[in-house]
C-alpha cells in the first residue's frame, strides 16, 4: 500500500488539505494528515481540523509522496519551517513524488526544487521566483513534481495523485464513484 504525507499549518486551505486526503483514501492509500503543531489547526477559512499526526512524529517515517495545501498563511508557515524544506528536499533525492497546490508550489521553489522546471500556483504565488518556468494549466507535472493551480482544481490534482500512485484504473474507478 501507498503511504502519502500531507502536510498542514495554521491557515492552510481545508478544502485542498480534505479533497486531497479524502480522494486518496478512498483509493485504499494509507494518508496521513500532519500538523506543523500539536492539536486543532484553524484553517484558511476557519474550519478547525485535528490532524492525525505531528510532522515530528512521523518526520522519519517512509512516504511514497509529500503533498502541500495552500492557503494563506499556511503556505508561509510551511515556507519558514525548515523540517518542510528539507523534508521535501529529501523526498526528491530519494525520487519519490512531491506534490503542491496552490500557494504552496512557492514552498517547493524556495527549497530549490522547481528551478529549472515546470510549475503551476495560484496567479502570483511563483513571481518571487525567476528560474521557475511557469505555467498556466490547472495540473503540471515535471517528472514526479506534481503542482495545481487552487481550491478549483483540487479534485483533478487529487485523482492526479491517484493515477501516479495506484495507476489509470484506480483513478477510473474513484472517480466513478464520485459521480462526476
Amino acid at each position: 500500500m501507498k503511504n502519502v504525507l500531507v502536510l498542514f499549518a495554521d491557515g492552510s486551505e481545508e478544502l485542498e488539505a480534505i479533497t486531497i486526503v479524502n480522494i486518496l483514501r478512498r483509493a485504499g492509500v494509507s494518508v496521513t494528515l500532519a500538523g506543523l503543531d500539536a492539536g486543532a489547526l484553524r484553517g484558511s477559512r476557519g474550519v478547525m481540523l485535528m490532524p492525525d499526526s505531528t510532522l515530528d512524529a512521523v518526520l522519519h517515517e517512509d512516504f511514497d509522496m509529500i503533498v502541500l495545501p495552500g492557503g494563506q498563511p499556511g503556505t508561509n508557515h510551511l515556507k519558514a519551517d525548515a523540517r518542510v524544506l528539507k523534508l521535501a528536499q529529501r523526498m526528491a533525492q530519494q525520487d519519490k513524488y512531491v506534490a503542491a497546490i496552490c500557494a504552496a508550489p512557492s514552498v517547493l521553489a524556495a527549497a530549490g526544487l522547481l528551478d529549472g522546471k515546470q510549475a503551476t500556483s495560484f496567479p502570483g504565488a511563483l513571481t518571487a521566483f525567476p528560474k521557475v518556468k511557469q505555467q498556466h494549466a490547472a495540473i503540471v507535472e515535471d517528472g514526479k513534481i506534481i503542482t495545481s493551480r487552487g481550491p478549483g482544481t483540487a479534485m483533478d490534482f487529487a485523482l492526479t495523485l491517484v493515477e501516479r500512485l495506484a495507476g489509470p484504473a484506480k483513478r477510473q474507478e474513484v472517480e466513478a464513484g464520485l459521480q462526476r
